[in-house]
């Protein structure tokens, strides 16, 4: 009997790359096996760190029930043919630390990295994850020249979780029924948006007095900072991966899903040429369309310092790359 109607040769196992194998890049790989959304393969300069990680990921699927593959490697090789890449390594932050605080040195992990894994998976998605999360996504957009639909980075998912969770916890409801938006870049200056956040439908302006939605706003702003400050050795991972599967999965599956990620902006919103947190459809091609909200001129000038901020910290990046001759 003929194997290969068994065994088509053309068969394609779907594979997410994941640049960096510390906490955050670790738990993404473990919620994508077990989500059985792809194969991951988890590369990090540690020697031995992504291969021990890996291994003990390939055992718990003997228990989780699933058969993908992880790989853990040192060599952006074993990145080949990726459908998606993630990009996660980079120093996190400490106490006291700003993410602009990171720009020097993420800068060069960024680029670099992103210049190896585009070499290998020229048709690949690219999600960055690595703070200052806006400035990082630009650098690798312009290191890989990709089109600007091919690449985004991941804050707003996480930023609205975070938001949604406060909101929980202050109406005693669950989760499952808030809904929050928040735009702009991933930092102090973010956007939390109040009239577009919502508790089963029902905008949360109608459920809660001003003093206590910007007590909510203040802290979701400062969400990230608040973990960094309790764990003293680093930031928060969990929340992170959840979020970046959520929008592997909507690329891989084409789900199309309306989420908040930072896009390469050519107009809308009155700004151009700055990658910032917008509602977004992802799909297969990744950045679908972008979504224009009707913002109050208060929320248009707020996008517009978070976008004057992230330009900012982009003339630094670029700075300190030329010297190093990676633009």
């Amino acid at each position: 009997m003929d194997s290969s109607l068994f065994f088509p040769p053309s068969c394609h196992a779907t594979r997410v790359s994941i640049i960096g194998a510390g906490k955050g890049g670790s738990t993404l790989a473990q919620r994508i096996a077990e989500a059985n959304l792809a194969n991951v393969v988890l590369l990090d300069v540690v020697e031995g760190l992504p291969q021990g990680i890996a291994l003990d990921l390939m055992q718990a699927g003997s228990v989780e029930g699933h058969d993908r593959e992880i790989i853990g490697t040192n060599d952006y090789a074993d990145t080949a043919g990726s459908d998606v890449v993630v990009i996660t390594a980079g120093r996190p932050r400490t106490p006291g630390m700003d993410r602009s605080d990171l720009i020097a040195t993420n800068a060069k992990i960024v680029a670099t990295a992103a210049k190896e894994a585009i070499a290998r998976s020229p048709n690949a998605t690219f999600i960055i994850v690595t703070n200052p999360l806006d400035v990082m996504t630009y650098i690798a957009w312009q290191v890989t020249q990709l089109p600007s639909y091919r690449i985004m980075g991941m804050a707003g998912v996480l930023d609205s979780a975070r938001f949604q969770t406060f909101i929980a916890m202050e109406l005693n409801v669950s989760v499952a029924d808030v809904h929050a938006m928040v735009l702009g870049s991933h930092g102090d200056l973010m956007v939390p948006l109040p009239r577009y956040s919502t508790v089963n439908g029902v905008p949360i302006t109608e459920l809660m007095p001003a003093e206590t939605i910007d007590r909510l706003v203040k802290r979701t702003r400062h969400g990230g900072a608040e973990i960094v400050g309790l764990l003293k050795t680093g930031g928060s991972y969990y929340a992170p991966a959840s979020s970046i599967r959520m929008m592997v999965e909507s690329i891989l599956l084409n789900r199309c899903r309306l989420l908040p990620t930072s896009a390469y902006l050519q107009g809308e919103y009155g700004l151009e040429d700055v990658f910032l947190g917008v509602p977004c459809w992802l799909g297969c091609r990744g950045v679908e369309r972008i979504l224009e909200l009707n913002l109050t001129p208060d929320e248009r000038d707020a996008l517009g310092r978070c976008a004057e901020s992230v330009r900012r910290g982009i003339r630094e990046a670029d700075e300190i790359l030329k010297s190093l001759s990676l633009l």
